[in-house]
């Protein structure tokens, strides 16, 4: 639970909008609505304290479930707003993606030494 409700926060925070919907796993939707209102209570805390301002956000979870996300996702939250026209995709393997997509040059060194 605490890590989907950091993944949420990260979310709103990099999303910076006032209605915001968010995706999970049909098997997260419990545990989603659970941390759903301390993320929010978080983020506005957050951004109280970065910029002085205080935040009335509106977030809640998708009730369409033919559009909960993938399980090949392996858990984690998508985040739209404005009708999906802003995505902020915080799955766990978007993560993973990220992480290899910046190891890359790391592993092409050590798999293919330059000559001295």
């Amino acid at each position: 639970p605490q890590l989907i409700q950091k993944l949420v926060v990260q979310g709103l925070i990099k999303i910076e909008e006032m209605e915001v919907t968010v995706y999970c796993r049909s098997a997260d939707k419990p545990v989603v609505a659970k941390v759903l209102d301390a993320a929010v209570k978080q983020y506005v805390e957050i951004m109280l304290k970065e910029s002085g301002i205080k935040l009335n956000p509106i977030v809640k979870i998708n009730d369409n479930s033919a559009r909960d996300i993938d399980d090949s996702t392996y858990g984690g939250v998508i985040l739209t707003a404005i009708n999906g026209k802003i995505v902020c995709d915080n799955t766990m393997a978007a993560r993973l993606k990220l992480v290899y997509d910046e190891l890359l040059p790391a592993i092409r060194a050590i798999i293919f030494p330059e000559e001295e």
